[in-house]
């Protein structure tokens, strides 16, 4: 009997989580039966592709097989994704990061002349549903994963934020403000999953495993609450200055000097999705709404302090 789309969607699960029971959790199946699909497709194919004990470790049969198959099930997944939006008159299914989502759609959406589904979640979760045909494209701040296709939007430049008290104490030490200067015990940032945590990171010179740095809050709106009550300073996106300002008028901004650290957001789709026409279009009103957020009035830089 030939190999099913079920016995490599088991398999693809396994060889990324590396774990029996959580394999089987992904794939919404109990762990004997995925235990015992494993075993027929190993039958069926005549190798061993995992080798069994405390860690589930892939042959070079078992990371052949899973490559292929995640090339294969992608391309499923897009091919199901592209009658689904046929099927429902066109609707695209877009997912954001929420250190974007608050801040562009309120300006996306009333001009967009596409029927838009919205989905609002981490980096991770956001990749793993357009792998799965859930999503059709997604707005994130990373580079794209191997078979997908990235397309730069925007440059989102980051700056400080801190109240009254803690910036002008910045400023009447420091000239051209650099994130070498800051101090790590003094930052706080977004939740261990957010992207927006870990290029902070990478932007000051750290590792989360060497850092000190306060990792608690889940959104850009309670950091700017933290920071405005002198618990500490942050990194803003400037997308995000408008909004967040406008809520904490005791916020005090700094720029970085040149080169600026910043992020790029991308949207990203399936090699397929990026030759649909639906794909220019968003990328254009993304842009296009980007280019409005960056036109509104914005507080004073840096001598408001």
């Amino acid at each position: 009997m030939a190999l099913t789309l079920k016995h490599l969607g088991y398999f693809l699960a396994l060889s990324r989580e590396r774990h029996f029971g959580r394999a089987a959790d992904v794939a919404n199946v109990t762990q004997p039966a995925l235990s015992m699909q494993i075993r027929d497709l190993e039958d069926r194919l005549g190798c061993a592709l995992i080798e069994r004990g405390r860690e589930i470790r892939l042959t070079p049969a078992g990371r052949s097989v899973a490559e292929r198959a995640a090339r294969i099930l992608a391309e499923v997944a897009d091919i199901e994704a592209m009658a689904r939006r046929k099927t429902l008159g066109g609707r695209i299914n877009v997912g954001f990061i929420p250190t974007v989502a608050p801040y562009i759609l309120p300006h996306l959406l009333p001009k967009l002349t596409l029927e838009l589904g919205v989905h609002e979640a981490q980096t991770h979760a956001l990749l793993t549903k357009l792998a799965d045909g859930s999503l059709d494209a997604a707005v994130i701040a990373t580079p794209p994963p191997p078979g997908l296709h990235g397309r730069p939007l925007f440059e989102d430049r980051f700056l400080l934020a801190g109240n009254r008290r803690r910036m002008a104490g910045l400023s009447a030490r420091i000239e051209a403000l650099r994130p070498a200067h800051l101090d790590p015990d003094h930052l706080l940032l977004l939740d261990e999953g957010h992207c927006l945590a870990d290029q902070a990171l990478a932007v000051c010179g750290l590792g989360r495993e060497e850092s000190r740095l306060a990792l608690g809050a889940s959104s850009l709106s309670t950091l700017s609450g933290l920071v405005a009550q002198g618990m500490g300073l942050t990194f803003l996106p400037e997308i995000s200055i408008a909004v967040e300002t406008a809520a904490q008028p005791a916020i005090r901004l700094a720029r970085f000097a040149d080169p600026q650290p910043s992020r790029q957001i991308m949207l990203v789709g399936t090699p397929l999705a990026a030759t649909e026409g639906w794909f220019d279009d968003l990328s254009a009103a993304l842009q296009a709404a980007a280019q409005t957020i960056s036109a509104m009035p914005r507080v004073a830089l840096p001598d408001d302090r």
